[in-house]
């Protein structure tokens, strides 16, 4: 594998395999706040006919990763140090995670997340912490 780079930072997200893969899009990502939305399909099911938890569980790593590096203008990049989460209800339909920052350093920011469905109601929600790292360089 190799790192994703490109000119346009604040697009890098777009150009993660895995994000694509989930069609996962992200709506907003300014302020130490982010929101993703997907949009539930059979690929991404469980055998409950709900969404894995295992997206349900990327949606919130990635809404906070990109509430975290909003902070700093995207000029870093930021990875998991670790991650809490809970599953509270089956994600059926669209799906949308609304991460934020709540407080931060010049090296770790300190993040809560949570997904819900189109009825509002919560499907999933975590905790985690993100180490701020540079932003990788083209080859």
């Amino acid at each position: 594998m190799t790192p994703v780079t490109g000119a346009d930072r604040r697009n890098l997200f777009g150009q993660v395999p895995f994000m694509r893969l989930l069609e996962a899009r992200r709506e907003y990502s300014e302020g130490g706040r982010a929101r993703l939305v997907i949009d539930a399909r059979p690929e991404l099911g469980n055998v409950i006919g709900a969404v894995h938890g295992g997206v349900l569980a990327t949606l919130l790593d990635v809404a906070m990763a990109s509430a975290a590096v909003s902070l700093f203008d995207f000029a870093r990049t930021a990875v998991t140090l670790d991650l809490h989460t809970s599953f509270h209800a089956p994600g059926r339909g669209r799906l949308t995670a609304d991460g934020e920052v709540v407080q931060h350093d010049a090296g770790i920011a300190w993040c809560r997340a949570s997904v819900t469905d189109d009825g509002g109601r919560v499907v999933a929600c975590a905790q985690g912490s993100f180490r701020y790292l540079p932003l990788p360089q083209a080859a």
